[in-house]
């Protein structure tokens, strides 16, 4: 168990018990693809990291107390944590804290959000070139358990510290902070905070998993259809980029205008940037 120690305890699981944990051991599995296919599985173990460099970073998350780590995308590790993680978690050392065990402590209403925004922080740096990557901040909120049993709201801020030639992430830096004090309830949100002049797109997680419609119905492949239209691609040049039939795509492009009750792509561009400006 995490944060506790003493002596062996023999405990029997009942099924309950092993239902549990296996679904536990699904989420986390489930969440570890999506930070691969953002890594892309890369690996780089002679990484060296100058941490105090990245140190003024903070500068830019200090909204409370709070605690910084080094995250893996390719290998779903922490690769350091600062000692802050125990006062705020209450655990007995640093090296107490996953992301497994985050996964595995969030609280039961927020773990959908925390699912769909790892998603979607996917899908939006996909459509960043390698050098845009590093100058945005990906923002959002949860509820995770300390091992006292009680809940403590944390804003998740990260920013990429590491990338391959190709753009794939390799390291991020996070930063959690206690913000219990200023958010007492409501449903997480998620925002893409631009740096050195790149535009933001607050609250892109307005309205998620309550009742959807319009833009936050569309499928990832629709989302991402979408941003290449923006872009000026044409279906066929859509087709070849995703590997699809120009049929498939422009059957795409039909279903998106009918779900946001548009006429044309440029009239559902409009409200895309409506929505996430």
């Amino acid at each position: 168990m995490w944060g506790f120690s003493g002596a062996p305890v023999l405990r029997i699981f009942t099924w309950h018990d092993l239902t549990v944990i296996q679904m536990k051991k699904s989420s986390f599995d489930h969440i570890k693809q999506t930070w691969r296919e953002v890594a892309r599985y890369n690996r780089n173990d002679d990484f060296s990291f100058e941490l105090e460099v990245h140190k003024k970073l903070l500068n830019a998350f200090h909204v409370g107390d709070y605690y910084f780590y080094v995250f893996n995308c390719a290998t779903a590790e922490l690769e350091y944590v600062s000692d802050r993680v125990v006062a705020i978690l209450g655990m007995d050392s640093p090296d107490q804290l996953s992301a497994e065990y985050l996964v595995n402590n969030m609280h039961p209403d927020d773990r959908p959000y925390f699912f769909e925004f790892e998603s979607r922080v996917v899908d939006f740096l996909k459509t960043l070139g390698p050098e845009r990557i590093l100058k945005y901040k990906m923002a959002y909120d949860y509820r995770v358990r300390s091992t006292n049993g009680d809940y403590v709201r944390v804003l998740q801020q990260s920013v990429t510290i590491q990338t391959d030639d190709l753009g794939s992430v390799i390291r991020t830096l996070g930063v959690h902070t206690n913000i219990s004090h200023l958010k007492k309830d409501g449903p997480p949100s998620l925002s893409f905070i631009g740096l050195e002049g790149e535009p933001s797109f607050h609250d892109v997680g307005r309205g998620l998993l309550a009742g959807q419609s319009g833009i936050a119905a569309l499928t990832k492949r629709e989302a991402e259809i979408l941003q290449l239209l923006i872009k000026g691609n044409t279906s066929k040049q859509i087709a070849a980029l995703l590997s699809i039939s120009k049929l498939t795509a422009d059957r795409h492009r039909k279903n998106m205008l009918q779900k946001v009750n548009c006429r044309s792509t440029t009239e559902l561009a409009i409200k895309m940037m409506q929505q996430f400006c």
